[in-house]
């Protein structure tokens, strides 16, 4: 059974992270990776935020035309981290989950120095068709390690240079598919007790009514002053988790 503590460290954390995906669109698998895994645990972190993550993402990938048209296009890059992420968590299961909290630190970190110099990557261009898969088992590779996806599967998506309803949309259908992998090689592994996917379950709660309130303080906010604060907090998280591994190690 949950303790108190556990409940409101996760509860807590889902608000958090939903409202800031209610005012940027993105960060609530990177934000609850964070602080569950600093808090937690790293294996406990993947396999809580799993069904929020899964929840918030499925209507960006479902919304609106162009999904069989983006399929289309990214079926090598997504079959690819779907292979990756399997692979991946094989090796977790046998991994030192402190070396591997410090891996997602420098992910989150690489994340968002990214964010922070919004540096412009060049598209792959004609390279798309053997970068996609290549990226993709990397992709999968950080979900299987870590639970983020987002590097370098978010930085690939977004240097293809969709339109802003196509991005949005490609990167739901990247995360949803990268939450249902997890899950299911988890599993697989014996990594996701039941426990976990029940307080991930109820996680969905304070996660859309976090959302709920980020989308309501959108419009009174500078979306770019936000970002920027939401990158600059992910990087001390990432620098925090790095120094605790080291540290640990």
């Amino acid at each position: 059974m949950w303790s108190p503590e556990t409940l409101l460290i996760v509860g807590a954390t889902f608000v958090f992270a939903g409202l800031v995906k209610g005012v940027v669109g993105l960060g609530l698998p990177a934000i609850s990776l964070a602080i569950l895994t600093a808090t937690i645990g790293l294996i406990e972190a993947m396999a809580i935020m799993l069904i929020p993550a899964l929840a918030t993402n499925v209507w960006q990938a479902l919304a609106g035309p162009g999904t069989l048209v983006l399929l289309r296009r990214l079926w090598p890059f997504l079959t690819a981290s779907v292979a990756g992420t399997w692979m991946a968590v094989g090796i977790l299961a046998k991994s030192d989950t402190i070396l591997l909290s410090g891996l997602l630190g420098l992910l989150l970190a690489m994340y968002s120095m990214y964010g922070l110099v919004a540096p412009r990557i060049p598209s792959p261009g004609r390279h798309e068709i053997w970068a996609g898969p290549v990226i993709g088992i990397f992709a999968g590779g950080a979900a299987g390690l870590t639970g983020s996806f987002i590097m370098p599967g978010g930085i690939f998506l977004q240097a293809l240079g969709l339109p802003p309803a196509m991005m949005i949309k490609a990167l739901g259908i990247s995360f949803t598919l990268a939450a249902v992998t997890l899950g299911l090689a988890l599993k697989d592994r014996s990594l996701l007790p039941t426990d976990l996917l029940g307080l991930s379950m109820l996680a969905v709660v304070p996660s859309f009514a976090g959302m709920f309130i980020g989308q309501k303080i959108r419009m009174r906010l500078d979306p770019v002053r936000f970002r920027r604060v939401f990158f600059a907090a992910l990087l001390v998280f990432g620098i925090y988790l790095i120094a605790k591994a080291y540290l640990t190690f």
